[in-house]
């Protein structure tokens, strides 16, 4: 048997759960994988619950950090990941995405100088105020395998002057979407809130952007209430204290047709996604979903990461306008036929592939 690599694969936030539940099946059937949950979302319903529900190991490591800002909670990461790194030894490190885990699993392994694989690398929106582009800058400047979701993010990384390690792989959210869309139906999610198949609207609003300035908070939740049809809206718990502050969540929390929840498993939360008439969001990860579950979706910001979603017709960026956002919740019908845009289904597999081929012929990361 071959050499049986070590891979320290670093997550700590829902949506990275979601795609190291694809990659990490695969990985250990081939290398010796090392866990780490950095605790970025830490409180059962955000974390526990997608470990469950996509049956995810049991992280070898976590780290606890939890919230705060991002100086400082991307700071405790990062010497809390070095720590691991130096205690493990790995022969390359695995981030997902674009959170704060990922910039701290970056920037502590190429201190390091561990080679870096980044799933879901060069997706652009092209402005620095999104934290979130930020994070994905560093991580894809720092990497030395580049798994692209789709065409675009390669040709972004390509016009940043990228080349060796850029693979399009496809979407591994769309690998989990599939191996686990019949599950999904079997969910009595709907039943529990009151809700019919079809007849409901479903937003998730989480992004800083969304939840601190108070004239997006106002048009965003304004537009909610005028909503004439159910609305099923799980909150992140930052938002509900941000809404709490600006006196907006007893007026949500009190709406009839508002069914206000605690955020979902990943099993429940694609029912509701297969379920609702229209998505409203502010989620990269739930604009994909809505692609792939065909829901019209209503995107709360000027402009998305991934365009391939609008360029389709199948998602529309009103950003925080009350009036297009009310407009695009009744109105907006997609009547175009989706593509391959995020792969076939299998990019876990290819990730892998690539990975253990990097990993046989190691080439410089840094000069």
């Amino acid at each position: 048997m071959g050499t049986r690599y070590k891979v320290v694969t670093i997550i700590g936030a829902r949506p990275q759960f979601v795609k190291a539940a694809v990659v990490s099946r695969v990985l250990r059937t081939r290398c010796q994988e090392v866990l780490v949950h950095t605790g970025q979302h830490y409180d059962h319903e955000m974390s526990g619950a997608f470990f469950e529900d996509l049956q995810i190991p049991e992280p070898d490591y976590n780290l606890a950090i939890g919230s705060g800002s991002h100086g400082r909670q991307t700071g405790e990461m990062l010497g809390r990941l070095e720590q691991t790194l130096i205690d493990e030894r790995p022969d390359m490190v695995l981030i997902y995405g674009d959170t704060n885990s990922t910039l701290a699993g970056a920037l502590a392994a190429a201190k390091l100088h561990i080679p870096i694989a980044h799933v879901e690398a060069g997706p652009r929106n092209f402005s620095m105020r999104v934290p979130e582009e930020v994070n994905r800058l560093v991580a894809d400047r720092l990497s030395a395998l580049f798994f692209c979701a789709t065409q675009t993010s390669v040709a972004n990384l390509h016009n940043e002057g990228y080349r060796d390690g850029v693979v399009f792989t496809g979407d591994v959210m769309l690998d989990l979407h599939l191996a686990m869309r019949e599950r999904a139906l079997e969910s009595d999610v709907l039943e529990r809130l009151g809700v019919e198949h079809g007849r409901y609207v479903l937003a998730t609003i989480h992004r800083p952007r969304n939840t601190d300035i108070d004239d997006r908070v106002h048009s965003i939740f304004g537009a909610l209430m005028e909503i004439d049809e159910p609305v099923v809206l799980p909150l992140h718990p930052r938002a509900v204290s941000h809404l709490q502050r600006v006196g907006w969540y007893e007026k949500v929390a009190s709406a009839s047709h508002i069914r206000l929840t605690k955020p979902q498993g990943y099993l429940d939360f694609l029912r509701l996604e297969l379920g609702a008439r229209a998505i409203v969001t502010d989620s990269g990860g739930v604009q994909r979903e809505a692609y792939f579950c065909q829901r019209p979706c209503v995107t709360l910001f000027p402009n998305t990461a991934w365009p391939e979603t609008v360029d389709e017709g199948w998602n529309l960026c009103v950003d925080a306008d009350k009036d297009r956002i009310l407009d695009a919740v009744r109105t907006f019908v997609p009547d175009s036929p989706q593509t391959a845009a995020f792969g076939d289904g299998h990019a876990g597999e290819k990730i892998v592939d690539e990975m253990l081929k990097y990993l046989a012929d190691p080439r410089p990361i840094y000069a």
